[in-house]
């Protein structure tokens, strides 16, 4: 049994990608695996301020959710992050998350990690988002396994009409 933890960076619960993450949850939890779901924005997480305090003492000086969810990322076995597109990138509240992985980024690896991209575009305008994501896990020592692509959602609800649906669940099973 894995534990899994999915980074929801949505705005909108039961938008396309926490439809997503919920399809990837059930098949993990059929496979048997212990699976938790983040929602970014339920956080309170700050700004990186860059004054590299966390270099020192291992620990960043703002006092928000970051501690816990950078502990909850160390004890899992699984990654799973979505996040919508906005502007052909990631949006604000993953980046965010991510800036602030400074105080543990060294010991981040390890993972496999599944990413879920959705977004109005085709594949091909949502790649950017799969690079940029990519390079920053693997560079944190992690191992990028798949990338489920919601490409051409929009509405909520609109992912349910797509490929993607199967693949999150069949991936989460196989994770």
């Amino acid at each position: 049994m894995k534990k899994i933890l999915i980074l929801s960076a949505s705005p909108r619960k039961k938008g396309n990608s926490d439809i997503l993450c919920q399809q990837f949850k059930k098949g993990a939890e059929k496979a048997g695996h212990s699976v938790e779901q983040v929602y970014l924005y339920d956080k309170e997480i700050g700004f990186c301020r860059a004054c590299y305090v966390c270099f020192k003492t291992g620990k960043c000086v703002l006092q928000d959710d970051m501690a816990d969810l950078l502990e909850r990322i160390q004890s899992a076995d699984v990654l799973v992050v979505a996040t919508p597109t906005y502007f052909m990138t990631m949006n604000g509240m993953l980046k965010n998350a991510i800036d602030r992985f400074l105080p543990k980024w060294q010991n981040l690896g390890g993972h496999d990690v599944y990413l879920i991209i959705t977004g109005h575009d085709g594949k091909e305008g949502l790649s950017l988002v799969g690079e940029e994501l990519t390079k920053i896990f693997q560079g944190l020592g992690n191992n990028v396994k798949d990338i489920i692509w919601g490409a051409r959602v929009w509405q909520k609800g609109e992912v349910e009409q797509t490929k993607a649906m199967d693949e999150a669940y069949q991936i989460g099973l196989d994770s």
